[in-house]
């Protein structure tokens, strides 16, 4: 009887030190992470983003776009914002970031409030959706306690999706994030706000076909003479056009609409409409409501990818330099 209660015991030992063990090497992190170390951490990044959105109102998308960026590559985890040869911040897809003045101020403010508690990563999601609830869109809450990553190197950029690739590819770049069809097509709604140079799509205006008027037939004829007004064929290719055609410096389900009527200003972004797999899931965000409520929680699941935890991460003192 007593052998027996001794194995029962120290099974239950032995299953509790498994169980502490599992959530010290799993990162977890919680809404309200903050509430007693730096109670006034989200207002402190929510004003600082504030101020800044009312002098510059492009951060907005500038932030939103970084935070993706940083959670494709190496997790979300900062690593984006990281200053030196070769880092992630180097590389061609992140060239056009913009924002990071506004996370540095964060940072700084944070610092002063509560020194060496907030991490740089968990600055970029809360900015991320201040900026959108600054242009309108929806508010959610955004779970806290990333660490920020030692490793940023420009060669990992490889894992953001491209502007030329196809659904498929797409697809499983999102998938080996653990994102599916359904969060590809929300997060690329985020394009609702936000523009991109004339480099990145005047070759969809131009000699893209030998028949017809030469230009993608995705392109709605009607919006085809407009595009080729922003982006004369041998005009300025860094000019910036809004990705949400009327709409660029509001939150809202338009983009889709937009896509629906062949005025998708990306090719990668039209393709969400021109794909029999996708055309489904923007069909279902045409509606403001759907998008809002889907846009937080695609949000939600995208910021938990690849946290770091022990040794792998830290708490930087400046967020463009790793300690």
């Amino acid at each position: 009887m007593e052998s027996a209660r001794l194995i029962q015991t120290s099974l239950l030992v032995f299953l509790l030190l498994s169980l502490s063990v599992s959530y010290v090497h799993c990162q977890a992190t919680r809404v309200g992470f903050y509430s007693k170390s730096c109670p006034r951490a989200e207002s402190i990044v929510r004003s600082t983003v504030q101020a800044h959105f009312q002098s510059n109102p492009t951060v907005a998308p500038g932030l939103l776009r970084m935070h993706f960026h940083d959670c494709f590559v190496q997790g979300c985890d900062a690593s984006v914002l990281v200053d030196g040869p070769d880092t992630e911040k180097t590389a061609g897809p992140n060239l056009g970031l913009r924002g990071y003045e506004v996370i540095d101020d964060a940072k700084t403010n944070l610092e002063a409030a509560c020194p060496g508690v907030v991490s740089c990563a968990d600055i970029l999601a809360l900015a991320a959706r201040d900026s959108v609830v600054l242009t309108n869109g929806p508010n959610w809450q955004v779970p806290t306690g990333r660490k920020d990553g030692r490793v940023s190197l420009a060669s990992d950029t490889t894992d953001l999706p491209g502007f030329t690739e196809s659904i498929d590819a797409q697809k499983k770049k999102f998938s080996a994030k653990g994102l599916n069809a359904q969060d590809l097509v929300t997060l690329v709604g985020g394009h609702t706000i936000g523009t991109s140079a004339c480099q990145f799509f005047q070759y969809r205006l131009y000699n893209f076909t030998t028949t017809g008027n030469g230009a993608d037939p995705t392109i709605n004829p009607s919006f085809l003479p407009q595009l080729r007004a922003l982006c004369p064929q041998n005009g300025d290719a860094t000019r910036r056009v809004g990705l949400d055609t009327g709409s660029q410096n509001r939150f809202d389900s338009s983009f889709f609409s937009n896509l629906r009527t062949g005025r998708g200003v990306l090719e990668s972004d039209q393709k969400l409409w021109t794909d029999a797999s996708t055309r489904s899931f923007v069909q279902s965000l045409l509606g403001s409501n759907a998008f809002n409520v889907q846009f937080g929680k695609s949000m939600v699941k995208m910021s938990n990818i690849g946290l770091k935890s022990g040794t792998q991460g830290e708490i930087r003192k400046v967020c463009s330099k790793i300690n």
